[in-house]
């Protein structure tokens, strides 16, 4: 999932913690909570790939999710929940303004139908968001 605003990975260590949290927005979204999980990541280990650098944060989301603390799993859902709704308006990241707009123009009966279908994932699994990746 390399974008051209990445740096090259071998640089991602000696970088700002600015610039650090910068990648985890183009990667992910922006969302403090992940930054306070990753940021430190992404100074203290090498990476061979960005694929490798978004597993290692994956192992992180998994160690947060098999946690027994309630601390864990609020913070794991703040880090979820800073993905957009399907059909949202007002969406931060550029990455995912991109992704809604392939989703091509939507009328107010569809506006309607995904809000619906946002509300019904969400009741059904607390806590996360449905993702679609265009």
């Amino acid at each position: 999932m390399p974008d051209a605003q990445l740096p090259p990975i071998t640089a991602v260590p000696s970088l700002p913690t600015s610039e650090r949290a910068a990648i985890l927005d183009t990667l992910f979204e922006p969302c403090t909570q992940l930054h306070t999980l990753s940021v430190a990541l992404l100074h203290e280990k090498s990476f061979a790939s960005y694929d490798d650098l978004i597993a290692s944060i994956g192992v992180q989301l998994t160690d947060l999710s098999d946690s027994g603390s309630t601390s864990d799993k609020e913070w794991l859902e703040k880090i979820l929940a800073a993905h957009p709704r399907l059909g949202e308006k007002k969406v931060d990241s550029a990455h995912s303004r991109a992704e809604q707009a392939k989703m091509g123009a939507v009328d107010s009966t569809q506006e309607k139908e995904l809000a619906a279908l946002n509300t019904e994932y969400e009741t059904t699994f607390p806590g996360l968001r449905y993702v679609w990746v265009a």
